[in-house]
């Protein structure tokens, strides 16, 4: 049984390593476009200003296109981020994307 939980974990793990490297993008490119995103997300993904914000900081770069796309198309409905996400080509999305996919990560709440 151990083996078997062992094996499991290790294919969700290889599973969500295939879905991280999916978005094609440029990173450097990505980085210059976050300026506008800083605002409210942070300077590096992390740091926000209340917990409205979520961080961005090494989330999958597949989720965070998706969620960009979705705000754009009105799938998922935020004022802001609607007014954010139409000022964006397909090829800023995904650079945004890999961007913050690349960011380490902070664990906690916002304070």
């Amino acid at each position: 049984m151990k083996t078997n939980t062992l094996l499991a974990f290790a294919l969700f793990c290889l599973a969500g390593q295939a879905a991280a490297i999916g978005v094609k993008g440029d990173a450097a490119a990505g980085k210059q476009k976050a300026t506008a995103c800083a605002a409210c997300h942070g300077a590096d993904g992390n740091k926000t200003l209340d917990n409205t914000y979520p961080k961005l900081a090494g989330q999958y770069p597949d989720y965070l296109l998706k969620a960009l796309k979705e705000y754009k198309s009105g799938k998922r409905v935020n004022a802001v981020m609607a007014g954010q996400a139409q000022a964006l080509t397909d090829a800023d999305m995904a650079n945004l994307a890999v961007y913050y996919g690349s960011l380490k990560g902070q664990m906690g709440v916002v304070k």
